[in-house]
This record gives structure tokens, C-alpha cells and sequence, in this order.
């Protein structure tokens, strides 16, 4: 969510830093600021409420903050409205120390109440301030600043990632992190932190993934990293692979937009590595056998985007497997009690591989014996970590908070996974089996043909971006694909939006539909094309205006009966709805643009949750 980058070098951190944060943008935020220690000691702080160019505007304006060593921050509000004063970094009482924080402080009302009978003041509403404070509190009574961090570590109880400088130590950066995603990036002119790999990859690609409660001391020369213990330790160096072309625009108006684009290739490279001679091959299973065996239950655990692949994957997977599997919101996992333990697996989806409900979910999993197979596009990453099996989709960065290819790659993966474990299990016949494959196969440039009438969705959108509520229908996993659909419109332009399981409507939500009203149908399930015919009868009877979806060979029949019709490729039906989101990518993509939305930071969202 909010977004970090820190600097000790030997050259000036400030313009490393807002280059950092610049390319943090795309996490969300409302808030930016900078801190800066100069080589006299000298603790300069600057921050705004809005987009970091206010913070640009403010820093061109006044004295250049000038030194070797800095941390920098957007924040994401979740205690205190967005202004000035809740904005990072926070220093504390005396203007010694300055910490910036991902995450949240559990406890900090609390440590806040003690504090004030101490007569310290705060003067900001964050759980934030409280770290800061506590620190100064225990640097006084301590006067080593290590003894202080670890002595506020062992008091505070949540969520924490948090680079943090004292003006008694101006050649010095301390990190410390806590289910909250932190890494150290090693350069030529200095070292990083970063919440984020696409903060550092102008300076670096080599870096060092910090785990839970961890901390690290960094200078211009040196890391240090320690455990909870104080005991240093020995981390591998990771090289990152991605181009920094990868985390810019090439041109195109928004990072959306060019990532709807990238989708044929990132799929490509989804699935080539994993096909060889017509059979998948998915060589970080091991044993298919193994890990099933005594399976008799699946849980796909996600958030958002990643929950609705989790629907698509429960339709599949139980059609593939022949056993239950239900799709859980990471969120409500854990309080519903599910049935855990050596029977069931459970698939935790999430693109950062950093979600804490998807964390604590993997966790609970893990805790009560259950196998934990992660699908996620960071390597590295927390979830990717600790979990028992781990399928990388690479996809690449993607930048833009409304998901598009991470969401295609793992739907691609998940089915892949399900017809492998089909196939290893003798649960799919081989003619089906080579059927799906020769689909995967095909996926790429079905895409590209989709993408290739991208004026088709341009005009549509430009003829209905005036709705301002619109429902999605559809049955089965057109009912899936409707969820992601109707999340795309919403989140990137504000327009209310639901979706329905289309043979629900008479059940209450037909109410709803009037004269004029928007209705998205998806009909590419081809088993229940003329049930969805029948839905769109039912409420364009009632007035509804209808844009449908189907597949060139039911376009004539679903056509009839539209106002408007987007046809796709038809492809194996397992496969269906990784075409038929890119149509409702682009609609929603160009319904916002029409709106004048800002499409890649809509507002109050951020690209990686890591709040509960």
C-alpha cells in the first residue's frame, strides 16, 4: 500500500529518493514526503498532502535538502485524514529522529496513552507518530539507537516495514521489518531499501529480501542484517531480471493500457516454459501424486482480482478433479472456521505475494496442517516464501493498481495446475487433455486477435461511459468472468457495478432493472448459451439496454438480442474465460478515460494491500 525508499550513499539522496517514490506511484497514495540528514547532522523533513508533485513544488520552492543519506515515503491513509501533518516521515518530540512506516501499529493507542502521562506530544493522529516517539523516548534512556529500535520492536504489536534515521548517526539507515514487504538493494554509489523492487531498478538490481523481524543497519558502504536475537546474519543476494523499461509507460497514455496490451506475451511466457511436446510440465510440483495424496478438499484463498481467478478455478478445478474446492475470500478465511488440516490444500493466490490476509490465511494453513501451494508474480515474496510449492507466473512488473495481466497469468496457471494434476491423477481423458493443450498453446494469439479491434471497445465505451450503475450476468464461469468485469468498471471508473449470477435476477435483483439500464451479458460459456439467452430476453424486456459477449460461433444467436456485441475467438471451454476478460478490460479501460478518471491511481485504492 504505502510505499517506501531509503538511500546512504555518497552522493544526494534526494533525487534518488523522489526518483523512488515517483515509481512507487503506482501502489496508491495520498500523501509523500522526504527526509534528509545532512553530514553535519542536520535532520531536514519536508511533506504534503496529494500527488508527489505537490512535494516537488514545495521542495523547488524552498532550501535544497541536502545530504548523502534519506528515507522517503507515500502514505496511504488508514489512521488520520490525508494532510500535511499525518504524512511520513514522522520525527520525534526532540528532532532527532525520523521514521518512515509501512503497515499497522495494533497497540499504539496504548503505547500513545503512556507516552502523554510522560508529557511527550504528539501532534498527528497516526499509529505511526507512536514509533517515532517511543524511539526518542528509549534513545534517551538508552543513548545507543540500536538498544532503542530493538526495545520499541519488542513493545509494539501489528504490521511494520520502516526505514529510520537519527541525526546523532548521520552516516546511518535503520530497517526493520514485520509482514510488511521490505528489501535492501545494493548498488555502486550506496545501498537501498525499498518496499518495492520498481523503486530501485534505476539504481540496482541486486537485493536482499528481509524477513520477519529482521533488522538492518546500512551505510554508504556496508549492510548489516540481524535477527530478533541480534545475532548477523548471512542473506543470499537475488538479481532481478526485470528490464526498467518494464515499469514505463513505452508510450502509452496510461501503464493499464500497455499492460492490457503486454497480455499475449505475458501469457507466452506463462505457459512456454511449462509445455514442451504437447504435454505440461510443471517441474516445481515434484510429484503430483505426492502432494494429492489423502487430498479430498481444496480451498483457493484470495483477495480481490485474485479471488475472482479463485472462482474460475473452483468451476474448473471441481470439473477437472472430481473433488470439492471452494474459492475463499482471504479476508473472511480465517474466522469461518474452514475444515484444515492433512486432507485439504489450499492455493493462496495474490500478484505481490506480500496480501496479508492471503499471509495470514497461508499461516493459519500451515498451522493446522494443510499443504500450501502459492501462485504469485513476485519472486522472493513473502507468500512465495513460506509456502510448500510455489508457480511463479511471470508476468513481469505491472504497474497500473487495476490489475489486467497479473489477473490472465494466474487464471492461465491455475488451470494449467488443474489439467496437470487431472492428467497425473487419471481423471482426464487424453483426447480432452490434448485438447487443452493445444488451447494453451493457441491462448496467445487468440489474445492478440482480440486486442487487434481495440476501436471496437473504444466506440462502445464512448456510448454508454454515461451509465451510472451497470450490472454484469452471467452463469457458471461467465458468472466467474462477470465478477472481474464488473471490479475492472468500478474501480478505475467509479461507476457502481455489480455482477449476478444470471439465473439469480427473478430472485430479487430484476427489481433493479428499468428502462435505459446497463447490462453487461456474458454468454462464452457455451454449455449454457441459450440459458443466458434467456436472461438477456428477461431483462431487455424490462427495458435494459444489453452489451453481449459470446464466441464467433454463438454470435449470430446471442446477436439477436443485443444493442451492442463483443465476440471473441472460441477456444476450449476450460480456457474461454482468459479471452473473454480482455473485452471487459478494455470497456472498463476506456469507459474511465471517457470519464476523465486518473486510470492508473484510481482513488483510495493501492496495487498491494498489506493492512488487515
Amino acid at each position: 500500500m504505502c510505499g517506501i525508499v531509503g538511500f546512504a550513499g555518497k552522493k544526494e539522496a534526494l533525487p534518488i529518493l523522489l526518483d523512488g517514490l515517483e515509481r512507487l506511484e503506482y501502489r496508491g497514495y495520498d500523501s509523500a514526503g522526504v527526509a534528509v540528514v545532512s553530514l553535519d547532522g542536520d535532520l531536514q523533513v519536508k511533506k504534503s498532502k496529494g500527488r508527489l508533485s505537490v512535494l516537488r513544488e514545495i521542495l523547488d520552492t524552498q532550501s535544497p535538502l541536502s545530504g548523502n543519506i534519506g528515507i522517503g515515503h507515500t502514505r496511504w491513509a488508514t489512521h488520520g485524514e490525508p494532510n500535511d501533518t499525518n504524512a511520513h516521515p514522522h520525527v520525534g518530540q526532540e528532532g532527532k529522529i525520523a521514521v518512515v512506516h509501512n503497515g499497522i501499529i495494533e497497540n499504539y493507542l496504548e503505547i500513545k496513552k503512556s507516552l502523554i502521562r510522560k508529557g511527550i506530544v504528539f501532534s498527528s493522529d497516526t499509529d505511526t507518530e507512536v514509533i517515532v516517539q517511543l524511539l526518542e523516548y528509549y534513545y534517551r534512556k538508552k543513548s545507543n539507537l540500536m538498544d532503542a529500535v530493538y526495545a520499541v520492536l519488542n513493545r509494539i504489536k501489528g504490521a511494520y516495514a520502516m526505514g529510520i534515521l537519527c541525526s546523532d548517526n548521520p552516516g546511518q539507515m535503520i530497517a526493520a521489518r514485520k509482514d510488511a514487504p521490505l528489501l535492501i538493494g545494493y548498488g555502486e554509489d550506496g545501498n537501498y531499501i525499498a518496499s518495492d523492487v520498481t523503486a530501485l531498478l534505476a539504481h540496482t538490481r541486486t537485493v536482499t529480501y528481509m524477513e520477519d523481524d529482521e533488522v538492518a543497519v546500512i551505510t554508504a558502504d556496508d549492510v548489516q542484517i540481524f535477527d530478533r536475537d541480534r545475532f548477523q546474519l548471512e542473506k543470499e543476494k537475488h538479481e532481478i531480471e526485470w528490464d526498467v523499461s518494464a515499469a514505463e509507460k513505452g508510450g502509452y497514455a496510461h501503464f493499464m493500457l500497455k499492460e492490457i496490451m503486454e497480455q499475449p506475451e505475458a501469457v507466452r511466457k506463462t505457459i512456454s516454459p511449462r509445455l514442451a511436446d504437447g504435454e505440461i510440465v510443471l517441474e516445481e510440483l515434484r510429484d503430483a501424486k505426492e502432494l494429492m495424496k489423502n487430498i479430498s478438499r481444496i480451498y483457493i484463498v484470495a483477495c480481490g482480482s485474485a479471488y475472482h481467478v479463485g472462482m474460475v478455478g473452483k468451476y474448473a478445478l471441481e470439473k477437472m478433479m472430481h473433488i470439492p474446492v471452494e474459492a475463499c475470500l482471504a479476508s473472511e478465511f480465517r474466522y469461518s472456521e474452514p475444515i484444515l488440516g492433512e486432507s485439504s490444500l489450499v492455493i493462496i493466490i495474490s500478484q505481490s505475494g506480500e496480501t496479508l490476509d492471503s499471509m495470514a490465511a497461508l499461516r493459519e494453513a500451515k498451522r493446522r496442517g494443510s499443504k500450501v501451494l502459492s501462485i504469485v508474480n513476485v519472486m522472493g515474496s513473502s507468500i512465495a516464501r513460506e509456502s510448500d510449492y510455489v508457480l511463479y507466473t511471470w508476468a513481469g512488473p505491472e504497474i497500473a493498481v487495476a490489475t489486467t495481466k497479473a489477473y490472465t497469468t494466474q487464471m492461465v496457471l491455475l488451470l494449467m495446475f488443474g489439467v496437470y494434476l487431472a492428467k497425473q491423477l487419471d481423471r482426464m481423458e487424453q483426447e480432452e487433455y490434448m485438447a487443452v493443450t493445444r488451447g494453451l498453446q493457441e491462448l496467445p494469439e487468440k489474445i492478440s486477435i482480440v486486442l487487434s479491434d481495440i476501436d471496437h471497445y473504444q466506440k462502445a465505451a464512448s456510448r454508454y461511459f454515461n451509465h451510472n450503475s451497470v450490472f454484469y450476468i452471467g452463469r457458471n464461469l461467465d458468472y466467474a468472468l462477470g465478477l472481474e468485469g464488473s471490479l475492472k468498471l468500478k474501480e478505475i471508473s467509479y461507476i457502481h457495478s455489480e455482477s449476478y449470477a444470471a439465473g439469480e435476477l427473478k430472485h430479487g435483483t430484476i427489481s433493479l432493472i428499468e428502462h435505459g439500464t446497463l447490462v453487461v451479458a456474458l454468454a462464452t460459456y457455451e454449455p449454457l448459451v441459450e440459458k443466458s439467452l434467456s436472461n438477456i430476453v428477461e431483462v431487455k424486456s424490462r427495458g435494459a439496454e444489453v452489451i453481449a459477449m459470446t464466441t464467433e460461433l454463438t454470435a449470430s444467436l446471442i446477436g439477436s438480442q443485443a444493442s451492442e456485441m463483443f465476440v471473441i475467438p472460441k477456444t476450449h471451454s476450460l480456457l474461454q474465460s482468459v479471452l473473454g476478460v480482455i473485452p471487459l478490460q478494455l470497456f472498463a479501460y476506456y469507459v474511465a478515460l471517457n470519464r476523465g478518471c486518473d486510470i492508473d491511481k484510481p482513488r483510495n485504492l493501492a496495487k498491494s494491500v498489506t493492512v488487515e
